[in-house]
């Protein structure tokens, strides 16, 4: 281990910026805060950018680890304690002085506190809720925040920080129990569930609580969200999916995070990838999981044992239409809602806009291409007034072909900047409808 003594702030923050890169959890929609006269700064949802950047880029959260020290040794982390890396650690008041000083020069609108955990959960547990409370009952700093929990802590320091911060995570790590046990044999799916259960019921309670009493404290407003590694063990995407599925089911969380496995250790018990990072398969578990929570889809639709790994050359909707025939093409005047987002091309805004625009008029293909339909995808899956747009085939093989065709099927991220990790909110991203 390697720990620098005597570090200026600008030091730690070199290190504990660069910490924290392969932590994606960090979105920050979900909440609006305005500013309320007596305190600095505001939460917008609408306003949040979601990075901060080392280059000088004016962007708007500080993202962060507290400490890059851990106790663990989780084999696929380069903060693990076996990793020759420097270390730092900020205090609470450091923490607070780069959130508020970064706030006053326009550089970011919240905080995105993570960390490795330093002599035990409790330990560094308290350190962070200390450095919440500081930011909002000493500095008045009324911005966003999002809070990673330590599973393993004192449930009364994750219910204290809860009701300072916007949003909190609880990093799954792994698909499965199985494959955290031989990663991070120190780490159990249980300790790591317990803490998430806990935020989950208090969230609930807490609703009840402000419906009653406006005046109440609200317990993490924006809900929680949690982030799964993916490439450096065997599960399939059928089983990462699952697990998706299952945690917004039961554990109504926010938003699942999907990372792409960078190999920074070289270590024996990890995949080699010579192909670099699976960012393309990355991309494809976003758009399915995007299809779970916007568009009615179950992973039973999408994937099946026998089937267990999405196709990298098709977005997983225009997979599944042209394994669905049967269902298409689709009348864009009769058909409703559910059915128009099954179809490729159409998104939700757009297949709200048909339903709403089709009550006064009968919508052709040039008002579709206006709403926002995107048409080259669409155009083999609708008819509008009984009609197809070209005379074309409703066959699986010409319709694959002319799809993958289609260079928006694999982002342009990933077809010409080569194997490096992809910003998760630049545009376009999430799904291409």
């Amino acid at each position: 281990m390697n720990i620098q003594q005597n570090q200026s702030l600008m030091e730690k923050l070199a290190i504990l910026t660069d910490a924290a890169k392969y932590d994606v959890a960090c979105t920050s929609s979900g909440v609006d805060r305005r500013g309320n006269g007596t305190g600095m700064g505001n939460s917008i949802a609408a306003g949040i950018c979601h990075t901060f950047s080392a280059d000088g880029r004016c962007v708007s959260l500080l993202k962060i680890l507290f400490t890059n020290e851990c106790i663990f040794n989780c084999s696929y982390c380069q903060n693990n304690c076996n990793s020759d890396v420097p270390r730092a650690s900020f205090t609470p008041d450091e923490v607070c002085e780069l959130t508020m000083e970064f706030y006053r020069r326009n550089y970011i609108e919240g905080l995105f506190l993570s960390s490795g955990i330093m002599i035990s959960p409790n330990y560094t547990m308290d350190l962070i809720y200390q450095t919440l409370y500081k930011l909002r009952r000493i500095h008045h700093f009324n911005g966003y925040i999002h809070v990673k929990a330590i599973p393993g802590a004192d449930p009364l320091l994750v219910e204290k920080a809860g009701f300072l911060a916007d949003r909190m995570s609880i990093n799954l790590e792994l698909p499965t129990a199985d494959s955290l046990k031989k990663l991070a044999p120190y780490k159990s799916r249980a300790t790591i569930l317990k803490p998430m259960r806990q935020i989950q019921n208090r969230i609930t309670e807490n609703k009840n609580e402000v419906a009653l009493y406006r005046s109440a404290p609200r317990f993490v407003p924006a809900g929680q969200s949690t982030q799964m590694i993916i490439g450096a063990t065997p599960e399939h995407d059928y089983q990462i999916m699952r697990v998706a599925e299952s945690l917004y089911q039961k554990f109504e969380l926010k938003r699942v995070f999907y990372s792409a496995f960078v190999n920074v250790n070289q270590n024996s018990e990890l995949p080699m990838l010579p192909g670099g990072p699976p960012l393309l398969r990355e991309h494809r578990l976003y758009q399915a999981d995007w299809l779970l929570r916007y568009y009615d889809f179950t992973v039973d639709e999408l994937l099946s044992e026998s089937r267990p790994d999405f196709n990298i050359y098709l977005d997983p909707k225009c997979d599944w239409a042209l394994r669905h025939l049967e269902c298409f093409p689709v009348e864009i005047n009769r058909a409703d809602y559910r059915t128009l987002l099954r179809v490729p091309g159409i998104g939700a805004k757009s297949a709200q806009r048909i339903v709403k625009a089709r009550r006064m008029n009968t919508l052709d293909f040039q008002d579709l291409k206006k709403i926002g339909v995107v048409l080259k995808r669409a155009l083999y899956f609708i008819t509008c007034s009984g009609r197809m747009m070209y005379r074309t085939k409703l066959e699986e093989d010409y319709i694959c072909r002319n799809l993958i065709g289609d260079k928006t099927q694999i982002p342009k991220e990933i077809r010409e900047a080569g194997y490096q990790q992809i910003s998760l909110f630049d545009t376009g991203m999430e799904l291409a409808p």
